[in-house]
């Protein structure tokens, strides 16, 4: 009993983890219509630049609120640079260019931050909670960790749902002409989707970072599982990340805990199968309207 419970905690902490990296590709999805390939390696620079205030001797959370900073700057920078040029040709383009930035970015942090494993500490503990004389397979990390997702799931819920710049850069992500003719600054919009979704993306590497090692790559296989995710709950819900997310996640520790760890890849593969075959929206999206 202890270790089926113990496995459903791991897989809810490792869910949530995958729920942040889904959130950071809805909210890009959602503003611009656009995935973004390069979310995984712009998520580990921020994450190395919280490393490296947090080895010059300044506290956790500084740290933690510079690499958000970062986050913020670094997806506006993306999008006015990287994604602008190529505004108004075939959606392609722009996914192409993020496959491109993917390279870049992880030879510049190899350049920068070196290939060596190093230790990303967490703010919280790392060890499993204890209740009486049994120790619970969740941390107080991972409770932080759940609590941040669910903050900001809320927050891109309201945004999208109650407000009149969610309400704008939904308008020009689905249709840039109509927006413009609605007094939308499109291109404004454009670039708050991707800095907020950035952002997010910030938050799932310092969440994936805490407590362990980071390198250039240690974000490449969240990029996988958390795509999986996304697609599970739909590209179009926050909710749906979020419930994407614990649904993969429980799934993956049950058959790790179970059946074996290599089969973990392959089980994530089938999931994706499925419901790409079944349910192309995701399971949580909304059902679209059909014209008579």
């Amino acid at each position: 009993m202890q270790q089926f419970v113990n496995t459903a905690l791991s897989g809810l902490t490792l869910g949530m983890v995958y729920a942040a990296f889904a959130l950071a590709l809805v909210m890009i999805w959602r503003s611009t219509r656009i995935v973004n390939f390069a979310q995984a390696p712009m998520a580990m620079i921020t994450t190395f630049v919280a490393l490296a205030v947090i080895d010059a001797g300044y506290s956790y959370w500084l740290g933690f609120a510079l690499a958000l900073l970062s986050g913020l700057v670094l997806g506006a920078v993306t999008e006015r640079v990287v994604i602008r040029p190529v505004e108004g040709k075939p959606e392609i383009n722009s996914v192409i260019l993020t496959l491109g930035l993917f390279i870049v970015l992880h030879a510049l942090a190899s350049v920068v931050f070196g290939n060596r494993y190093r230790s990303f500490p967490a703010p919280f503990g790392v060890r499993g909670i204890e209740v009486g004389d049994t120790t619970l397979g969740i941390t107080g990390f991972g409770l932080f960790s759940i609590a941040a997702v669910l903050v900001v799931m809320a927050f891109l819920v309201a945004l999208f749902r109650y407000t009149d710049v969610g309400l704008r850069m939904r308008a020009a992500a689905f249709n840039q002409e109509v927006a413009r003719l609605l007094g939308v600054r499109v291109g404004r919009m454009l670039t708050l989707g991707w800095a907020l979704a950035s952002l997010v993306g910030s938050l799932a590497g310092l969440l994936i970072a805490g407590g362990s090692l980071v390198h250039p790559g240690f974000m490449d296989s969240i990029v996988v599982f958390g795509f999986v995710a996304a697609v599970l709950g739909g590209l179009d819900s926050p909710l749906g990340a979020v419930l994407g997310g614990l649904l993969l996640g429980l799934s993956l520790s049950f058959v790790s805990g179970y059946v074996g760890s290599q089969l973990v890849a392959l089980t994530a593969l089938s999931i994706l199968m499925l419901v790409l075959i079944l349910r192309p929206g995701g399971l949580f999206a909304p059902a679209a309207q059909r014209r008579v």
